[in-house]
């Protein structure tokens, strides 16, 4: 990650040399800042970083536009050039609040580490793992992100399933950090490609996913999803291998393979259908429609929905007695219910994630892509 620009005090239509000078060492001390920083800030952070120093050094973008298929030029050029004729000064000012905001949260952050949670796992960083009255939580844990599904935090999403399924813990829970449960596939996956490595990409992301949604298929144990605000993507159709799917009221779900032109994964392609019917699998996994959490609860993807205000109060104190119940018998009745399947879901994810590898180095796809980022930096 390479450091970036600084900020300026408030601005004057008059500015001293004086000040100038002070802004000029504040703009420094902001690079060094961000060298320091241990967490990486994720794609859209660093866009806006890359933008504001270029806009503080060198003023509005007047260089060429880069080709589509260039997807980190082409996102960077995006980035500044939407700062349209915002003043190096004020670039500056924007950029060390950015550095400062991000030293601020980070610190924050390493305060709680200081004093870790109970029962808490070591060695994740995108995660955080904990065990606890007989339950093994896993908890996305990149809210500035949305919670979204990074290569390193798939494998770490793995390792915990791997674990959980293996530990003393009668039952599992799976949950979000912050307002979000998860965004989904993090396209950041996608964008950090270099030219040549595409095909790369496409064939090690179709490997991790079939490992991923493969230790859903298998956990062995009781599995719940705890699902606490908007689900997109991945997130959203691996519910269906969850055992039982507790929502708040402020949950949506929404699968929009469509529309970045890619097909469905997590074994929805089979399991939506025979849950909630074709004609209304077809409107999530075709057309893009976002399900509220009553809806969801209607089609037979969510077991119950709670009020927000007390949704944390009364789902855990009810995991908590599930996870008081006789764990071998709870393990064995799963086995019964879902072992019958097994063979037919690892088909069926096979089969998606073959699909899902082709589609990805289709013209298609990445032109949907790009389109999606180009609406985006205009917001």
């Amino acid at each position: 990650r390479r450091a970036q620009a600084v900020g300026i005090p408030v601005l004057h239509l008059h500015m001293t040399a004086a000040t100038m000078q002070v802004s000029q060492k504040d703009f420094e001390k902001a690079q060094e800042q961000l060298k320091l920083l241990k967490k990486d800030p994720g794609n859209e952070t660093k866009l806006k970083l890359y933008a504001l120093f270029k806009q503080a050094t060198e003023g509005p973008c007047n260089s060429p536009k880069p080709g589509m298929l260039d997807f980190v030029k082409k996102a960077k050029w995006d980035a500044w050039k939407s700062l349209g004729s915002l003043s190096q000064d004020n670039a500056r000012q924007k950029y060390a609040e950015l550095v400062s905001s991000l030293v601020s949260a980070e610190s924050a952050d390493q305060k709680q580490d200081a004093s870790p949670e109970e029962g808490r796992h070591d060695g994740y960083k995108t995660i955080v793992v904990t065990t606890k009255n007989k339950i093994t939580k896993i908890m996305f844990n990149r809210p500035d992100r949305k919670n979204a599904i990074s290569r390193e935090m798939y494998k770490e999403i793995i390792r915990a399933l791997e674990e959980a399924g293996k530990d003393d813990s009668t039952i599992a829970v799976i949950t979000g950090q912050g307002e979000y449960y998860s965004s989904g596939n993090d396209l950041g996956n996608f964008t950090d490609v270099q030219s040549g490595e595409m095909e790369k990409m496409a064939r090690d992301g179709a490997v991790l996913l079939k490992e991923f949604v493969g230790k859903f298929i298998d956990f062995p144990k009781p599995l719940f999803a705890v699902v606490n605000g908007p689900a997109i993507g991945i997130s959203v159709t691996v519910l269906a291998l969850c055992d039982v799917v507790y929502a708040s009221d402020r949950a949506t779900f929404h699968t929009p393979f469509s529309q970045l032109g890619q097909c469905p994964e997590g074994c929805s392609s089979y399991l939506f259908p025979k849950i909630m019917g074709f004609a209304k699998a077809s409107e999530m996994l075709l057309f893009n429609k976002k399900l509220t959490a009553a809806e969801a609860c209607a089609q037979g993807l969510v077991a119950e929905v709670f009020p927000d205000r007390n949704f944390q109060k009364e789902v855990w104190a009810r995991l908590e007695a599930y996870a008081s119940l006789p764990k071998n018998s709870l393990a064995l009745s799963k086995q019964l219910s879902r072992g019958v399947e097994k063979e037919k879901l690892h088909a069926v994810n096979s089969k998606e994630c073959e699909v899902l590898q082709e589609k990805w180095l289709s013209d298609e796809c990445i032109n949907a892509i790009v389109t999606f980022f180009q609406k985006k930096s205009k917001l």
